[in-house]
């Protein structure tokens, strides 16, 4: 059983779209009906009235797209981390020629916010302010959430562009989408559908800022994706559309509430297991994510997953970097938010470690 947090168990019926004949992107009108049908659903899980793409590529290529298509060779971005992808963002600011500045606090902790206002209010002074600014609402490798209202608070006072990665929260947990400027999410994670396709929701502000800086690049340039009446930029990945399509269908049936409360539930389940094997969490329960939950385990994550995967044929994950030999992660998200797995997990990890 795979319980990783991305790529998650796809379900039947998902497998079942996806295996289907596809009509081609190019010159049947079928897939442009399924693509535009799936951007208005995804309106919805996303929460919000700004415009939601889906370009084709998995979700790494959503984060470096945005940076690609808003940062000039010398804007200034301020980006914000507590963990190995808002550190990653900065790297994506430095290959476009950008000027990132990183604010940084602990992996498990939250966002630093007076270091944060002191940045802001520092660049404000010194007339040389930050285009935007680039923050991560759920911390995969390490499952923390990340409470995103204080900083886009800042942000707004000081009118920053934000550019949020959601890719691990999106449709397992709120996400103040209508506040951010560029929402990016992705198909393997709490859609539960395959790899392969980004999910971008867009304020107008922020395709007005693309506009004015006429991206060069194609592949990672989000903005021929705002209109695709005439035609996509290229090939469409027709399977991976109809799975997601599929994905999306089955989450607002549930309703989006409905599902949020079953991610809840299933990580709280997944927590009151640890406490009874005297597991510790990483980060504490009031930053830890809904969709993923991480027990800290120094020097023994690997040898655990492991034995998990030989022993009971359940695919967890470790962290990443320096705590992937420290942290082990159940990935209860999408498909596998379900009590009754987590407690199948569980009993997995009690057997190994007793």
């Amino acid at each position: 059983m795979l319980f990783t947090p991305g790529p998650t168990a796809v379900p039947p019926e998902v497998r079942e779209a996806m295996a289907e004949p596809q009509p081609n992107s190019a010159v049947q009108p079928e897939f442009a009906e399924r693509y535009d049908r799936l951007c208005r659903n995804l309106q919805q899980i996303y929460g919000t009235d700004h415009d939601v793409i889906v370009p084709g590529g998995e979700g790494i290529l959503g984060l470096e797209a945005a940076i690609a298509s808003l940062v000039a060779p010398g804007d200034r971005v301020l980006c914000i981390a507590n963990g190995l992808y808002g550190e990653g963002f900065a790297d994506f600011v430095d290959s476009y020629d950008g000027e990132a500045e990183l604010v940084s606090a602990d992996y498990d902790a939250g966002y630093d916010l007076d270091a944060i206002e002191a940045a802001l209010a520092d660049a404000e002074e010194a007339d040389d302010p930050f285009k935007l600014a680039t923050l991560v609402h759920c911390e995969t490798p390490t499952g923390t959430l990340n409470d995103l209202s204080p900083v886009l608070d800042l942000l707004e006072e000081y009118d920053v562009l934000s550019v949020v990665d959601a890719v691990s929260s999106l449709g397992g947990t709120p996400v103040p989408t209508d506040r951010i400027d560029v929402c990016l999410g992705a198909s393997q994670k709490c859609f539960s559908a395959p790899p392969g396709l980004t999910t971008a929701a867009v304020s107008d502000r922020a395709w007005a800022v693309m506009e004015e800086r006429e991206p060069t690049s194609l592949y990672t340039n989000l903005l021929p994706w705002r209109d695709v009446s005439e035609g996509f930029p290229y090939t469409h990945l027709d399977a991976n559309v109809a799975a997601l399509a599929e994905a999306v269908s089955r989450l607002r049936e549930e309703g989006i509430e409905n599902v949020h409360d079953r991610h809840e539930r299933a990580a709280e389940r997944c927590r009151q297991r640890g406490r009874e094997l005297g597991l510790s969490l990483y980060p504490d329960e009031s930053r830890a994510s809904p969709t993923v939950t991480g027990f800290h385990m120094p020097g023994d994550a690997q040898d655990v997953r492991q034995r998990v995967e030989a022993d009971h044929d359940i695919v967890l994950a470790t962290s990443l970097g320096d705590l992937a030999d420290d942290i082990i992660r159940v990935g209860h998200m999408g498909y596998n938010a379900d009590v009754e797995k987590v407690d199948r997990v569980m009993d997995a990890i009690a057997d190994v470690i007793a």
